[in-house]
């Protein structure tokens, strides 16, 4: 059993709900592995001198959050990241007529007729055949060639000597991060990120390490002082468009970051999954930093997820490692979902949708803050998601619960904190995900009317 004591420090909201929220963020930085024993209720509530009740109710709030599980005469225990989340995911809707804003999906109309058409070119071409044997690791060069071409749309200078072709971006941050690391390594990482990574690292037995964040994006002075503990091996960021935040981080910053990097030989590992919604964003750190960044981008945000492609640019002496880690994983991107991707770049249809996804995104940005007007928001205009903040007396996990009751899908701070200390009170929301803007106008009116009411009648009763 571990002598687990959560770091409370002053506290503004109940004390049940800052425990809870001091274990998720442990939990979610590595300081407490899955499997790991908790204290007895008792025995915590006689270290935090808190009343056993108190202990009680934390533990049940975070158990409700999928974080740990009880098993009677063994214990507390912390599960699996994603367990109860992420099976909830994939369960059916409550309602009939639920709307998904909590997974980050840019679409347009026409996407499935592109598929149709694609598929049907690839099925009359010569490379049919091609298409079911065994590729290369890293793709084939047709494909690598291809995705250099897209890499080089964020501003990146590459060729396909040193691309790879991946099974879409989360399998390239996997692989990546086994490239340049090794177990019991720290990453560095925003405090608040992409939650994809956290399942990477925990599978690569890596810790997490916050980045100090601001309006800005993340501080350079706050990733200098933990690569000045010497023990970093990488920064994983996404510097535009952040997930999400949606903030996009200066060129005055990522320079301060390059020659951190540098200075402490600590490699950069740039996730830009959302950059191509800008029309310009600040430099990439490949190109600012070339013999330390990679540089991934996928398909799955820009033209669909069931593509399930990624591209990786990495440094020359890195991309037998990199190889290596895919052939361990998915031995290679499926050939068919690489061509229809390739065809796509080649002929401009990705092109085309990314035109129409930006144009679309706008077009519901502008109708959230309509509908939405009154609370506060944040985030990029141009970017398919915003941070919707909590008024007084909501939390954003009780906001989340509450939305999914009136059949809305949100995503609360939460899931993406890494920090200490606690998470933004506010949730997420994915504008691009709904089909049709008449669903988002839906969902986005019955999230106003909630937050026009009083949060105490959705407040569980432990």
């Amino acid at each position: 059993m571990t002598n687990w004591q959560p770091d409370l420090g002053p506290q503004r909201r109940p004390l049940y709900r800052a425990i809870a929220d001091a274990l998720a963020s442990d939990i979610r930085a590595g300081r407490l592995p899955v499997g790991t024993r908790l204290p007895t209720h008792r025995d915590l509530a006689w270290d935090l001198k808190v009343t056993v009740g108190t202990v009680t109710r934390a533990y049940a709030e975070a158990e409700r959050r999928g974080l740990i599980s009880g098993e009677v005469g063994r214990g507390t225990f912390v599960r699996p990241a994603g367990t109860a989340g992420t099976i909830a995911a994939m369960t059916e809707p409550p309602t009939p007529d639920f709307v998904d804003l909590s997974v980050n999906r840019p679409q347009t109309s026409g996407e499935a007729a592109l598929l149709a058409k694609g598929l049907r070119e690839i099925a009359g071409s010569d490379d049919l055949e091609a298409l079911l044997q065994y590729q290369p690791h890293a793709g084939r060069l047709v494909d690598r060639s291809a995705g250099a071409r897209w890499i080089a749309r964020g501003g990146v200078d590459t060729d396909a000597s040193h691309v790879l072709v991946t099974q879409s971006g989360q399998n390239a941050v996997a692989s990546v991060l086994s490239a340049v690391t090794q177990p019991g390594d720290t990453v560095a990482c925003e405090s608040l990120t992409y939650p994809g990574v956290r399942s990477a690292a925990s599978l690569l037995n890596l810790r997490l390490a916050p980045v100090a964040m601001d309006a800005e994006g993340l501080i350079p002075d706050s990733f200098a002082a933990l690569c000045r503990s010497g023990s970093v091996k990488a920064l994983y960021a996404l510097p535009t468009l952040h997930n999400p935040t949606a903030t996009v981080l200066s060129m005055e910053r990522r320079q301060a970051v390059v020659e951190i990097a540098r200075t402490h030989g600590v490699a950069l590992i740039e996730d830009d999954v959302y950059g191509f919604m800008l029309d310009e964003a600040p430099a990439p750190f490949a190109r600012l930093l070339p013999e330390l960044s990679f540089y991934i981008t996928s398909t799955s945000k820009s033209m669909a997820p069931g593509i399930r492609i990624g591209y990786v640019h990495a440094p020359g002496s890195t991309l037998d490692r990199v190889a290596a880690a895919l052939r361990a994983t998915v031995y290679m991107a499926t050939p068919l979902m690489a061509a229809l991707a390739t065809r796509w770049i080649e002929d401009g249809t990705a092109e085309r949708m990314v035109a129409a996804k930006r144009v679309e995104i706008a077009e519901r940005q502008s109708l959230a803050r309509e509908i939405l007007g009154a609370a506060r928001m944040t985030g990029n205009p141009a970017a398919p998601h915003l941070l919707l903040w909590m008024p007084e007396g909501w939390s954003a996990d009780t906001f989340e619960s509450a939305a999914r009751r009136q059949g809305v899908g949100v995503t609360p701070a939460t899931a993406f904190w890494l920090g200490r200390n606690a998470p933004p009170n506010a949730v997420r929301l994915c504008l691009g995900t709904p089909p049709k803007r008449a669903d988002l106008t839906r969902a986005l009116q019955r999230i106003a009317a909630l937050l026009s009411r009083e949060p105490q009648s959705y407040l569980s009763v432990i």
